[in-house]
């Protein structure tokens, strides 16, 4: 009896997919792809991207043939989140070109195979909230976000937490959040941390209430301890008060607390409507 062409073939895939493992190590190599694919605009050197993957950009369906992907960068410093048990990636690049510069955020989601399924890009540039390449290359050169001890690592759940927390207060005063000390907040390019950076605190005021940040997707790494959450930040620019605005808040989680807060956001008009364009803005102090 034949063995049958189709048979073979679904049985070469089902082992191929039980066979796939994700691992950090895999993880990391889907970054340096997409990270290569960035810096020279050349897509075909990604060579395990799904046939059906969809590129998201601002939270909008777009092509890596015509959206950012396309045209290379000049990377000048990136960071990046690991999520093995959802099999996710986030990656923080800065660029300082002044012909263009940009802060992008992005997530990764990987099918059972190991192939990329989804990318999900934020891209900031002039005109978005708080906008300054420069200044976000500069603060963030200055943190340390080297990898937690093994004995001090915290659960991923316990991670999530303390950036839900974070979230969930823009909405609820009542929600205690744990800030560390020292905390700082890097936003757009301004930044919190100030002197002796041994005091700083996030915990100066200036969050919404009565906002809800909607539409949560999460990028959660305990050996960085790190959790990254996008978002739709209602409210931020009165000129779409309903619609969310496109948003990434990156948090570092240390002893339970967090150590720092890196966030970008997308705005809909220029300066979410700060610059003059619209109705005047929510009022957030840094």
């Amino acid at each position: 009896m034949v063995a049958s062409p189709f048979l073979s073939l679904a049985a070469m895939a089902a082992t191929a997919s039980a066979a796939f493992e994700c691992t950090r190590d895999y993880l990391q190599d889907t970054v340096d792809k997409y990270i290569d694919m960035q810096v020279t605009g050349q897509h075909d050197r990604f060579e395990n991207l799904a046939y059906t993957m969809v590129y998201l950009e601002n939270n909008k369906t777009s092509s890596i043939l015509s959206g950012m992907p396309a045209y290379p960068i000049v990377v000048a410093a990136n960071r990046s989140s690991l999520d093995t048990t959802q099999c996710k990636t986030f990656t923080e690049l800065i660029v300082t070109d002044p012909m263009h510069p940009y802060v992008v955020h992005t997530q990764m989601s990987l099918d059972e195979e190991g192939n990329v399924k989804l990318i999900d890009s934020l891209v900031t540039d002039k005109g978005d909230w708080a906008f300054n390449a420069t200044g976000y290359l500069y603060w963030s050169s200055q943190e340390s976000w080297a990898p937690i001890p093994a004995a001090n690592r915290m659960s991923r759940a316990a991670i999530q937490a303390a950036g839900d927390a974070y979230a969930d207060r823009c909405n609820d005063t009542s929600v205690d959040v744990p800030f560390g000390t020292p905390c700082a907040r890097l936003e757009g390019g301004a930044y919190t941390g100030r002197g002796n950076l041994s005091a700083n605190t996030c915990n100066i005021g200036g969050l919404p209430s009565n906002t809800p940040l909607t539409n949560r997707r999460y990028v959660v790494d305990e050996v960085m301890g790190t959790v990254d959450i996008f978002l739709g930040f209602t409210g931020l620019d009165r000129t779409r008060p309903t619609e969310g605005t496109p948003d990434s808040h990156w948090f570092r989680v240390e002893d339970g607390k967090i150590r720092y807060i890196h966030t970008v956001s997308a705005c809909f008009t220029d300066g979410c409507g700060m610059n003059g364009t619209g109705p005047p803005p929510m009022r957030f102090t840094l």
